[in-house]
C-alpha cells in the first residue's frame, strides 16, 4: 500500500483547505481510509476516517462539523475538505488506510499551518 499525501499549506484563521491522498497498490474496496494528525510536541490524534464506499463516516470531536472526509473510487484519492480553519488545527496531516483488523499503512504526511 502506497499513500500520498498532499495539498498542504500556510493559510490564516478562518480559512480552507482540501488536502488529497492517492492510494495505490491494492484494491481498497474493503478498506477503511483515514486522516491523523499530530501536532509539534503531542500525540498522533485521529482526524476522520471513511469506509472506501463512504456510506460510514467518524470524526474526531475537535473537526466534527468543520472537516469533511470523502473518496473518489475512481480516482482511488482520499480527501479532507478542512473549513474555519484554527490555529490549533496546525499539524502534519497523515493519511492512513486499514484493511479489517490489520494495523495502519501510513502516507509520510503534510504539513498545515493556520497563522492567527
Amino acid at each position: 500500500v502506497q499513500l500520498q499525501a498532499s495539498g498542504g499549506g500556510l493559510v490564516q484563521a478562518g480559512g480552507s483547505l482540501r488536502l488529497s491522498c492517492a492510494a495505490s497498490g491494492r484494491t481498497f474496496s474493503s478498506f477503511v481510509m483515514g486522516w491523523f494528525r499530530q501536532a509539534p510536541g503531542k500525540e498522533r490524534e485521529f482526524v476522520a476516517t471513511s469506509s472506501w464506499s463512504g456510506t460510514s463516516t467518524y470524526y474526531g470531536g475537535s473537526v466534527k462539523g468543520r472537516f469533511t472526509i470523502s473518496i473518489d473510487n475512481a480516482k482511488n484519492t482520499v480527501f479532507l475538505q478542512m473549513n474555519s480553519l484554527k490555529p490549533e488545527d496546525t499539524a502534519i496531516y497523515y493519511c492512513a488506510a486499514r484493511e479489517g483488523g490489520s494495523g495502519w499503512y501510513w502516507g509520510q504526511g503534510t504539513l498545515v499551518t493556520v497563522s492567527s
